[in-house]
């Protein structure tokens, strides 16, 4: 029987970093080089930098005029101009051209009036005006540069100048990256059932670069112990760190932890980190080799809390330090008491406070790193956050960038990445962000102040009109405008060519449907049809299966993972399925007004209004926009 990996106790992150910085310390060695100057821009110096030069290296000019004997001017004023003779008490000079005894001064172009005799002047110049003694800037000797620091622009025109022209820095760390797994293919290969394409080490590849390091990443080694054995100890004789792939877990073909056992010694084996926790922290022949996990946000987190310490520690730089911002989370999280949690937030200020809406927590949604602004983190031993309550977000973005972002929350549609790609391009440092939790889930985040717009399609069974009457019943009148966005049809995905024959509702008994979350619009629809015709709920294979998007149904029905399920047609045409129309419903955005007046407010309702938005919306297919962006006020 194969011989599963047993995580007999997780570490705390913390003590897990420091155990593993303690083990390396004693035996990495750090390396250095020297280079040119004018190749060090972000290299980290080895010892403090002394000038070799003064700058400038003689007294020079500092304007272009004259040079003069400041005595000889003494006596000139406005009423008593004084005449001066070139070459008897002047020599012309331009800024930078060396002053040399007898003259100790220079008077600017501008203040000379020329004469047939030579250059009258109407004030004394004083000794040293307008002249750069040796050594103004840098005097031989003298530090220009301490010891561990790294190199900016400005330094390495300084370092030039002082006449230095080569610097021992410290050598950028070689990373060796090897992702593994029996079923892993490049990401040019065709793919099969069972097939995951590998992007992992190429993101690892591009942090170690970020990180200051150098990166080598090799092709998969597939799942075999000998192979996985004997490409790790051919990297640690060549490279200063190795970082393993996948393999890490407790899998019958997760081989990486008995390798590292075999070459070298594991210090951690499992983190109390979600997600995350099968990390691997080893060293092998005094080097650090790292196993991190599979899954990409687990993958993604691990590096940052082991790669980038040990990164920094072997470049001798300092780890960087992202801004943390207190925000309101806009819905109740739960966590579990064993792990340190992070959740990937968008991020907005709204009003006066800072709002994260968080994204999907599972360990493979790599979109939600594309997505986050930012990490919440949940420590150890908490049970979670309530919604409303207080979190500490550390940013990924410039918080200027989230305090002028639109914070979208509601109902999904395709029209929200489009706004959120045409925003920053029309209007620079301006932004949009939607986070998907149904029309009635927008609406609430109104009601908390946790949102600028809502985007809503809720239909009033009593009247058949959309939207109105749940502002109404929610905000009363006079808080809320309605603004139009577009028309669009409502109707079932079923996979190309209708293989089961569906015509409508009726026919999705005894099918594997795919439903809405509760509130979203597209189910208030579709539980008022089912109700038109007699069909209850349980009636329908996958009723209580929830998608959040419309996209999400579409790919579950492209996936056969369901035969049907209720969306948009945009969404049936991006994954190439069969439309059957329901109806046409109203899909608008409600916005309290005391927003409507925010530059990027503004800048989102034009957008609406916009021939290139039209032009996008007709290449999506399915959509109406005659009232896009006109305002309903007073409600």
């Amino acid at each position: 029987m194969a011989k599963r990996n047993l995580y007999l106790d997780t570490k705390p992150v913390e003590e897990a970093a420091e155990l593993y910085l303690n083990a390396l310390r004693p035996v990495v060695t750090i390396q250095y080089e020297t280079i040119p100057v004018t190749e060090s821009l972000n290299r980290v110096t080895r010892h403090a930098t002394y000038a070799k030069y003064s700058s400038p290296l003689f007294n020079a000019s500092a304007m272009d005029g004259i040079a003069v004997i400041s005595e000889r001017t003494v006596a000139a004023t406005e009423v008593a101009p004084v005449t001066l003779k070139e070459k008897e008490d002047y020599i012309v000079v331009d800024t930078g051209d060396p002053i040399h005894p007898p003259y100790d001064a220079v008077i600017m172009a501008e203040d000379l009036v020329e004469t047939k005799d030579g250059v009258q002047i109407t004030a004394s110049a004083a000794p040293w005006q307008h002249v750069r003694p040796i050594g103004e800037d840098i005097v031989a000797g003298e530090m220009i540069l301490p010891s561990r620091h790294k190199i900016r622009p400005i330094d390495v025109g300084v370092l030039l100048s002082a006449g230095i022209t080569r610097i021992e820095v410290v050598k950028r760390p070689r990373a060796a990256i090897f992702p593994t797994g029996t079923e892993i293919i490049e990401p040019e290969d065709t793919p099969r059932e069972g097939s995951i394409i590998e992007s992992n080490s190429r993101m690892f590849e591009n942090m170690v670069i970020e990180a200051g390091g150098e990166a080598r990443r090799f092709p998969p080694i597939i799942d075999d112990y000998e192979q996985i054995r004997d490409n790790i100890a051919k990297a640690v004789s060549e490279y200063d760190m190795v970082i393993v792939n996948a393999g890490s877990s407790a899998g019958t073909e997760d081989y990486t932890v008995h390798v590292l056992r075999e070459l070298g010694e594991v210090i951690v084996h499992g983190v109390a980190i979600k997600p995350g926790k099968p990390v691997i922290l080893a060293v092998v022949e005094g080097k650090p080799v790292i196993g991190l996990p599979g899954y990409p946000v687990s993958a993604y987190i691990g590096f940052e809390n082991f790669v980038l310490p040990v990164l920094a520690m072997m470049g001798q730089t300092a780890l960087k330090k992202n801004e943390v911002v207190t925000a309101s989370v806009s819905k109740r999280l739960v966590s579990s008491l064993r792990h340190k949690e992070y959740v990937r937030v968008k991020v907005g200020k709204v009003g006066d406070k800072m709002v994260a809406a968080p994204l999907a927590r599972g360990a493979g949604a790599a979109m939600s790193l594309v997505r986050a602004d930012g990490f919440c983190v949940i420590e150890q031993h908490s049970e979670g956050v309530e919604a409303g309550e207080p979190v500490q977000v550390e940013l990924y973005r410039d918080k200027a960038e989230v305090e002028n972002t639109v914070v979208i929350i509601g109902s999904h549609d395709l029209i929200l990445d489009v706004a959120a790609d045409m925003m920053p391009n029309l209007h620079p440092g301006m932004f949009v962000s939607s986070t998907h939790v149904g029309s009635m889930g927008g609406l609430m985040a109104l009601k908390r102040k946790e949102a600028h717009l809502a985007p809503i399609h809720l239909l009033d069974e009593e009247t058949g009109e959309y939207n109105l009457s749940y502002i109404r019943r929610l905000f009363g009148s006079g808080k809320i405008a309605l603004i139009k966005g577009v028309g669009r049809t409502q109707g079932i995905l079923v996979k190309k060519g209708n293989p089961l024959g569906i015509k409508g509702i009726e026919d999705l008994p005894g099918c594997r449907y795919v439903n809405r979350q509760r509130g979203a619009g597209t189910r208030v629809l579709f539980d008022y049809k089912l109700k038109q015709l007699g069909i209850a709920p349980e009636q329908i294979n996958g009723y209580e299966r929830e998608a959040a998007t419309h996209m999400a149904v579409a790919a579950a029905v492209g996936s056969d993972g369901a035969d049907a399920g209720m969306g948009i047609l945009s969404a049936a045409k991006a994954m190439d399925l069969d439309f059957i129309p329901v109806g046409p419903e109203e899909y608008d955005f409600a916005v309290p007004l005391e927003y409507l007046e925010l530059p990027h407010i503004k800048a989102f309702i034009e957008i609406l209004k916009m021939d290139e938005f039209y032009k996008r919306l007709d290449e999506l297919g399915g959509y109406t926009y005659e009232r896009a962006g006109e305002r309903i006020l007073n409600i």
